[in-house]
């Protein structure tokens, strides 16, 4: 190999070398931007909305929901495992109110090495509305409830793909509208879908000002 020919080599490998993480950065990026985005809407959703969920007393001194840092590894791909004979129960809540839910399956990931399994619930009052058919519910509890998050739980909203795998999207995990009113009636997490480890991505626990 020739000097010139050496130096045509060289230049090449940086242009590629330098090209690769440059794919790879793209979708996380686009992905935060689009995590912001939503997070944005919905603070102006609280603040603005005549349905806002927050108390009115609330409102005028609403700041914005407060969130863990943005981390595109907590979405995560999840092996979902059907049950064959899914039981309908009354879920707990915080009132007296049961909604009924079918304990639809299993969903099983891993963090950091570790296994982990959410229980997967479909409202059956939403199976037949619009924009729900594939709707699937996952309310969880985690190391940081009561503490960086709201002590009652967390939910997360996921979809049916028509495969063996979920998205589980932990930083779109949201409070339940009792934390900001308690004229709401808020589904309580089943105790197995405490997970022990700190879910540091979502919503955070809503401290208010009067």
């Amino acid at each position: 190999m020739n000097f010139k020919s050496g130096i045509i080599t060289i230049l090449l490998f940086l242009l590629f070398s330098s090209a690769i993480p440059a794919r790879k950065q793209f979708p996380e990026k686009a992905y935060k931007k689009e995590i912001r985005k939503e997070r944005k809407e919905k603070n102006k959703d609280f603040k603005k909305a005549v349905d806002s969920p927050l108390d009115p007393r609330y409102i005028s001194g609403f700041r914005g929901l407060g969130y863990f840092r943005i981390d595109p590894a907590w979405k995560i791909r999840a092996r979902l495992t059907l049950f064959e004979n899914p039981d309908t129960i009354k879920m707990k809540t915080t009132t007296e109110r049961l909604p009924l839910y079918l304990v639809y399956g299993k969903a099983s990931f891993s963090v950091d090495g570790r296994e982990f399994n959410l229980t997967v619930f479909r409202n059956l009052s939403l199976l037949t509305k619009s924009g729900y058919e594939d709707h699937l519910f996952i309310p969880f509890t985690d190391l940081t409830s009561g503490y960086e998050s709201y002590g009652g739980g967390r939910y997360i909203d996921a979809r049916i793909t028509g495969d063996d795998y979920i998205l589980i999207d932990f930083n779109k995990a949201y409070n339940p509208y009792c934390v900001y009113n308690k004229k709401y009636s808020c589904p309580i997490p089943p105790s197995e879908n405490f997970l022990d480890l700190k879910v540091t991505a979502g919503v955070k626990d809503f401290h208010h000002e009067l």
